[in-house]
């Protein structure tokens, strides 16, 4: 295992750039969509929330791997993208369902009385909603935004399949060139371990801030 760990280190380091940068590109736009599909879901509108319902609905009862190549293929036929912003947008399909019920319960669980007293001052609802409603509900989402987070790290390994030289696709690689399957996929878990294992003190870190600022009893 250490030969193939000091044989393969450079492609690997070069590897985990890329993951890095496809989970938190895929990441970016999973907020953006899944904001959207959080405010669909509480408009009120019974269109928009039945288009959010089908969307979270049909990402959430289907494989992530089946999304990925129907996704890819999908978008590859109306536009041409190299394999890498593909399948981060795919990814970022994927992962928006999920962060949109995490958005939309931590909007929901904010008083109601406080978007009413920032109607009552003379807020407009996108008004109070910025200033009053989602800085409150982010740091409540803080934890399961972390999970999901994670999550698409390690999601973000099937992009291999679709010839992104990511962590995985460095070990599929180097394991068909050494013939030691075994060895390679332990090294490439190392990996993807020490990134989870950073992204979860991040998390902790930024979770322990928000609780000391809002005068919460911090450990």
């Amino acid at each position: 295992m250490y030969e193939i760990f000091m044989e393969n280190a450079a492609a690997f380091m070069q590897a985990t750039t890329v993951t890095l940068k496809l989970t938190f590109v895929s990441l970016l736009l999973a907020m953006l969509i899944g904001l959207v599909f959080a405010f669909f879901k509480i408009s009120g509108n019974r269109v928009l929330y039945g288009i959010a319902q089908l969307y979270i609905t049909v990402i959430r009862g289907t494989p992530l791997i089946v999304q990925l190549m129907f996704l890819y293929f999908g978008i590859i036929k109306i536009v041409v993208l190299p394999a890498f912003w593909a399948g981060s947008l795919a990814l970022a399909i994927h992962a928006g369902a999920y962060i949109a019920e995490i958005f939309r319960g931590a909007i929901q669980s904010i008083d109601r009385g406080q978007m009413e007293a920032a109607r009552s001052l003379g807020m407009s609802y996108p008004l109070a909603m910025r200033r009053i409603i989602l800085p409150q509900a982010f740091k409540r989402a803080i934890p399961p935004l972390g999970n999901q987070f994670i999550i698409g790290l390690k999601d973000s390994s099937l992009v291999a399949y679709l010839g992104v030289a990511e962590i995985y696709g460095t070990a599929l690689y180097a394991q068909a060139e050494n013939f030691q399957p075994f060895e390679t996929y332990l090294v490439a878990g190392f990996y993807y371990l020490v990134l989870v294992i950073i992204f979860t003190f991040l998390v902790n870190k930024l979770e322990l801030k928000l609780n000391v600022e809002n005068g919460g009893d911090a450990k």
